[in-house]
């Protein structure tokens, strides 16, 4: 079956330039045009990722993307918020009410199209994929077993839960915030600087066991896990 994208935008030009070039490219296309209609959309069927403008009528990109995230049934859609605003705030509060990538305009459209393929398969393999691994780290996410150069390692069950986020999602850079509402869950209240205090655990674990500097600090924004072969 071909991917379904739901592109939300309310400039015409741009929502037929999206659904041209992605049916070109084999995807199945829907139009809304502003936050409303998105959600209306997405509640008769789920979209395999969604293309979502920030500024919109009705409901902004935020908000549709902030509702999304509150929706047990559609909190794992992959958004990509496409944006005239570039600067670092706009591009933190974006990641932080849900967005899973940011995309500026003017773009690229092989950019684009590679970065909702990355999604669309993140998302799907997430799903059905049992092991993870990156470099010398394994994760059995049914046994809740990690296995680090082939030896089992004990986590305590937050640091399994945070490995095993930064493993499905590996290269972005994730706030405390989301990390929190990731990890810990929408409606748990503690400190983000409680992020911190089981990052650092779970980075003496996995330097102890030969895996180390995998996860990355990015100053003023959070946190990053990269990919070591």
């Amino acid at each position: 079956m071909k991917p379904y994208v739901l592109v939300v935008e309310d400039e015409d030009s741009l929502s037929t330039l999206l659904q041209y070039n992605f049916e070109k490219e084999g995807y199945e296309v829907e139009i809304a045009k502003d936050g409303e209609e998105a959600l209306l959309k997405i509640n008769e069927r789920k979209p395999d990722i969604i293309l979502l403008d920030w500024m919109l009528p009705k409901l902004s990109g935020i908000e549709v993307c902030r509702r999304l995230r509150l929706n047990k049934n559609q909190q794992k859609i992959p958004v990509i918020m496409l944006t005239a605003r570039g600067d670092e705030t706009d591009k933190i509060t974006g990641l932080d009410y849900g967005a899973d990538d940011y995309v500026l305009k003017p773009f690229s459209l092989p950019l684009l199209f590679a970065r909702t393929r990355a999604l669309i398969r993140r998302s799907s393999s997430s799903i059905v994929e049992e092991i993870l691994t990156s470099g010398n780290i394994e994760i059995d996410t049914k046994a809740l077993r990690v296995k680090i150069n082939h030896n089992q390692v004990h986590l305590g069950p937050t640091e399994f839960r945070l490995l095993e986020h930064f493993i499905s999602n590996p290269g972005r850079v994730y706030s405390r915030e989301q990390l929190l509402d990731s990890v810990w869950g929408r409606n748990i209240f503690v400190e983000a600087r409680t992020v911190d205090v089981h990052i650092g655990r779970l980075r003496k674990i996995l330097k102890q066991n030969g895996a180390n500097d995998t996860i990355r600090t990015v100053r003023s924004a959070g946190y990053s896990f990269e990919i070591k072969q």
